[in-house]
Formats: C-alpha cells, sequence, structure tokens
C-alpha cells in the first residue's frame, strides 16, 4: 500500500467500524490525504448495512494534533470535501460515531471529538482550539458546535484563549461520557459501542439523526464565512503559519 492510504487505518470488528488517524509522527495531524482517506471510511459505515456503530482514534498515543499547518502553510488551506473538513467535520456519518481519546484533540482533532456522539477519554487527555495562536479560526464547526456542549463562556475561554483543558476538567460538564486511565480509551470505546448493539441499529441511526439534525444547523456552516474569510486573508494569517513553520514567535500587525 501507498504511504497516502495508510494515514487512516480501518478495522471491522463485527458490527464496528475502528478508524484510526495514523501520523503518530506528527501526532496526527490531518493532510489532505488523510481527510480523503477520512471520507472514504465514513462512507463505508454509513454504505454498509453489516456495520452499526463507529469508533475514531489515533495511533501512537494521540487522537489528532489537528490540521497540518506546515502543509497549509506551504499549499494553502486543505481543500474542502463532499463531508467537510478531514472528511468528516461537515458531515458526520449518519450512524453513531464514538472519539477514543488520548493524548491531544485539539485544533480539528478537537472539532472531530465534536462531530462524534460520544466521547471516551484517558484521564491525561488534553483538549482545545488554539489556532487563534496563530490567527486561525476553527472553522470545522468548533465555533458553533463547542457552545451547545458546554456553558458559552466555558466555550469562549477555549475559543479566545487558545489554551488546553483536561479530560477531567470537561468530564464535569458533560463533554465527555467515559473517563478511563491512559491506553484505555479505545477499549472502553469498543466496550461502550458494545452497549449500543443490542438495540435496532435502524432506531440507533434514525436516532442519532434525529438529535444531530435538532443541533446541527446547515446555516451555521454559511454564516460563519464572510466573517472567517477576513481571517483566512489576513496578512496576520500567513506570518502566523510561516512563524509556526519556523518554530518562533510571530510578530503581529493587525491586518
Amino acid at each position: 500500500m501507498s504511504e497516502a492510504s495508510q494515514r487512516i487505518l480501518t478495522e471491522r470488528r463485527g458490527p464496528i467500524l475502528i478508524v484510526a488517524f495514523n501520523r503518530p509522527e506528527v501526532r496526527n495531524a490531518v493532510d489532505f490525504d488523510s481527510s480523503k482517506a477520512m471520507e472514504v471510511a465514513m462512507d463505508l459505515l454509513d454504505r454498509d448495512d453489516e456495520l452499526f456503530v463507529g469508533v475514531i482514534t489515533g495511533a501512537g498515543g494521540n487522537f489528532s494534533a489537528g490540521a497540518d499547518l506546515k502543509e497549509v502553510a506551504k499549499h494553502g488551506p486543505i481543500p474542502q470535501l463532499a463531508r467537510g473538513g478531514f472528511g468528516i467535520l461537515k458531515r458526520p456519518p449518519r450512524k453513531p460515531l464514538i472519539a477514543a481519546v488520548e493524548g491531544y484533540a485539539v485544533g480539528g482533532g478537537f472539532e472531530t471529538c465534536l462531530a462524534c456522539d460520544l466521547i471516551v477519554a484517558a484521564r491525561n487527555a488534553k483538549f482545545g482550539l488554539p489556532e487563534v495562536r496563530h490567527n486561525v479560526l476553527a472553522t470545522g464547526g468548533g465555533l458553533f458546535r463547542l457552545p451547545r456542549r458546554i456553558p458559552y463562556h466555558l466555550a469562549m475561554e477555549l475559543a479566545l484563549t487558545g489554551a488546553f483543558k483536561d479530560a477531567p476538567y470537561l468530564e464535569r460538564f458533560g463533554f465527555v461520557n467515559r473517563l478511563v486511565e491512559p491506553g484505555m480509551a479505545l477499549d472502553e470505546a469498543i466496550k461502550l459501542a458494545g452497549s449500543l448493539l443490542v438495540n435496532g441499529p435502524i432506531a440507533l441511526a434514525a436516532s442519532k439523526e434525529i438529535i444531530f439534525q435538532s443541533f446541527d444547523n446547515e446555516d451555521d456552516w454559511a454564516k460563519q464565512m464572510p466573517i472567517a474569510r477576513k481571517v483566512l486573508d489576513a496578512e496576520d494569517t500567513r506570518e502566523g503559519l510561516k512563524a509556526f513553520a519556523e518554530k518562533r514567535s510571530p510578530v503581529w500587525k493587525g491586518r
């Protein structure tokens, strides 16, 4: 297999599809090939009548550090796919999806968790939206999904400071369904998926979709772009990404 085809790994365990980010050398940062492979995996989950539940995890001790900013700095924003960023963020599968989080789930990695229906996290897992540190925006649903999952002021703190919060802290606000010891997130997620399998798969998918539709509005994606465009095209954004790639502090100009 090509290197690109290995960026996302899939494994079938009966009616459960396990999908893993697989770029551990960069904390599973997502590039365009990863996004395409993730979309293929999500299409498989939706298309295959023998698959009832999906689990997303990451290889090498981290969930995902988000978009590969070095690729973005070099080639520009990752092109959008039918399912949106990362091949999942705008249109997750219609079947239940569980995030099994170890290590870092930040930026688009955090937004991937927000696109899931249930979250199992190791106690040392860390979540955050650090995009503002580079004058970039979390346009993968994070800025409108997060305040629907946790209190408004906490969502604002995460979005405006770019700081990370650990799993036990977020569990207090109902963001995490199961908290486990490090190294056990995937096992617990599979166990949680198994508890869903006693139920009718068609009813599971329909229940998920009704709740998803009640919280996710297609207009949210369109409404954010006129505001986001000013940031995406800004001189400071180019500087922020260049500074990240050069491992230095950015020099902001406010334009």
